[in-house]
């Protein structure tokens, strides 16, 4: 029981202090949350990190369709066609999206596509 009256003693003391820093944390923060926001900053951010991802994918799916070859090479004919197959997907997939947003007209205002390289 002591003990309790103790820590609630020390805990009281230093309520004060405790609310004195947030409460200037808190003021000190609110400009921050003020600041303007610009979405065309953002749209472009999204657009260039779809863009690198979209270079990698390009890149492992061609890596994926010659790894096929050469299995079809060794004479690993189904592991070969699935390999080419899916390298093919991965490797268009984006082409295809974008097609998507082209064809329903949401190319606009989206953050889909790479620009230009």
């Amino acid at each position: 029981m002591k003990l309790t009256k103790k820590i609630a003693t020390k805990v009281h003391s230093r309520l004060p202090l405790l609310l004195t820093v947030a409460a200037i944390l808190t003021l000190n923060t609110v400009p921050a949350f003020a600041q303007a926001f610009n979405s065309t900053e953002l749209k472009v951010g999204i657009s260039n990190t779809l863009a690198v991802i979209m270079m990698f994918g390009f890149v492992l799916g061609i890596a994926a369709v010659i790894a096929g070859g050469f299995a079809i090479r060794r004479g690993d004919v189904d592991q070969g066609k699935i390999s080419i197959i899916g390298g093919a997907i991965i490797a268009a997939a984006p082409a295809v999206i974008f097609a998507f947003y082209k064809i329903f007209g949401i190319d606009a205002n989206s953050s889909v596509g790479i620009g230009n390289f």
